[in-house]
């Protein structure tokens, strides 16, 4: 299990465990249920995944109290601008079964490709979570596939300045730019897609250091993304693995094994893209 201590503190002092549980296509309350059994307490779900009532319920069958389980959502594409966000918020709690979240993300910067002022349409959605989070209903705000071109305009008129990140993020595929510009910016970057979508299982350098290590190619990318100082976001529907990718303290990589990792080529991207039409995996990885 992830013991306590391991952490991440965003910019207006919220702890966050160190690892989190995603529910994209994971709808099923046992699964939810199982990781909960295995440690998890935090959770990533969003309106467009269609997850947030299995993990209402899950969160409340389990018996803890809604405190121990850090809890984040995000709004999707048709539910941008400032009155549409409330709403999508209000029922993302209902959904939710909670009085409040942890955390509350814009999921993706432009709604589609042809809206030439994007950027208005994230301030005025970004003005509505900076009510909430003013309002106390939500404990932190941030972004989702947000690159420092979508960042900049936002962080020129914001009052308060996101606290998180979410972007696609594993060996191959690192976003060094985007990362380090958050970084700088004392924004949290957390991973999506941490395993390549398993993608990378068979990566020779993977197996290389999985087998130095005495862990799997899974473990291996997700101590990557914390020595990365990456919040890392895996899923899975088998409890040994959800166990296997809480158990990421007991080893470390070196500083030629990180640089070996952050030097792969591209690999296991999944196509996504916040400025382009989405690509089918298979052409890139």
């Amino acid at each position: 299990m992830c013991s306590p201590e391991k952490e991440f503190v965003l910019s207006n002092g919220v702890s966050v465990p160190a690892v989190g549980f995603g529910t994209y296509k994971t709808a099923d309350g046992a699964v939810l249920s199982a990781a909960i059994a295995q440690g998890y307490r935090h959770f990533d779900t969003a309106s467009f995944y269609g997850t947030e009532a299995a993990l209402g319920r899950a969160v409340a069958e389990s018996g803890l109290p809604r405190e121990d389980f850090f809890l984040t959502s995000k709004l999707w594409k048709t539910e941008m601008g400032y009155d549409a966000a409330l709403r999508a918020f209000d029922a993302t709690l209902e959904r939710l079964g909670t009085g409040y979240l942890d955390l509350y993300l814009i999921h993706w910067p432009r709604p589609d490709l042809e809206l030439a002022d994007w950027a208005g349409l994230d301030r005025e959605t970004w003005r509505a979570l900076e009510r909430l989070y003013e309002s106390g209903q939500v404990r932190a705000i941030g972004v989702s596939n947000f690159l420092p071109h979508h960042l900049e305009p936002l962080l020129a008129r914001a009052n308060v300045a996101p606290m998180v990140d979410q972007l696609e993020f594993h060996p191959g595929y690192i976003q060094a730019e985007a990362a380090a510009f958050c970084q700088a910016h004392n924004i949290l970057v957390e991973a999506w897609s941490p395993l390549g979508r398993n993608r990378l299982a068979g990566h020779p350098l993977l197996s290389q250091l999985a087998q130095v290590h005495g862990v799997s190619p899974a473990q291996i990318c997700l101590r990557f993304a914390l020595q990365q100082g990456v919040l890392p976001l895996p899923k899975s529907s088998s409890p040994e693995r959800m166990a296997e990718n809480l158990d990421l303290f007991s080893f470390a990589l070196t500083e030629e094994e990180m640089a070996a990792l952050r030097a792969m080529p591209q690999a296991g991207w999944s196509g996504e893209h916040p400025d382009r039409p989405r690509v089918q995996p298979q052409e890139v990885t």
